[in-house]
């Protein structure tokens, strides 16, 4: 059992490489054992503006495209997903110096992972072993939700900010993987915590300015 990464591509604006993907892969790794969460799945999907403002406005009431949608699954209610967001205006335009990765506390994590042998048909977010046809045994991981990236606003956030595109995906994807486990930035303290943790994974990734 280990984080994995599932990922879609429905734009045709940037290549999605097999390099990208496994830097996307390597953050997740250095953010889950930052975080110590060891075990679940996270769906990405690469979309243009079109379909992040149709989303956006389906799922906000809001027309206009944004950079980032994360959808966390938790414990809201059953076939629920709370639904988190980022505006351009929440991106990394404040900067996080290396005094403030020293600052960072860890925020207290009150999940705990089911350990029983015992299956219940009706948890739906409990690892499950199950056998196919052929007697192979396929192992389902624990969502923790989805991340939908435009690609055309991480472009062009990219060349605001005078970095690879690259980064600004690897940005974008810790931000809302950090949302997906109840991390926001609602207030001061809170968003300071947030971007000194996404700017030390990024770094431990190669992932600089």
């Amino acid at each position: 059992m280990s984080l994995r990464l599932e990922w879609s591509s429905e734009q045709t604006h940037y290549e999605i490489t097999q390099e990208l993907i496994d830097k996307l892969e390597l953050l997740l790794q250095l953010a889950g054992k930052s975080e110590q969460v060891a075990e679940g799945e996270v769906a990405l999907t690469f979309v243009d503006d079109a379909e992040i403002q149709r989303l956006n406005k389906e799922y906000r009431g809001l027309d206009k495209p944004t950079d980032v949608l994360s959808f966390a699954m938790n414990d809201i209610g059953e076939d629920e997903m709370e639904i988190i967001y980022v505006d351009e205006s929440d991106d990394e335009d404040e900067y996080v110096d290396e005094e403030d990765l020293d600052d960072v506390e860890r925020l207290d994590k009150s999940d705990e992972i089911d350990d029983s042998n015992e299956r219940e048909d009706d948890i739906e977010l409990e690892l499950q072993d199950d056998e196919d046809e052929d007697g192979l045994v396929t192992i389902f991981e624990e969502p923790l939700g989805d991340i939908i990236i435009s690609v055309p606003r991480a472009i062009e956030q990219s060349e605001d900010y005078g970095h690879s595109v690259e980064r600004e995906l690897g940005f974008l994807f810790v931000h809302g993987f950090l949302h997906l486990i109840g991390y926001d930035h609602d207030n001061e303290e809170a968003e300071k915590i947030m971007f000194a943790k996404q700017e030390q994974i990024l770094q431990q990734a190669g992932l600089v300015r």
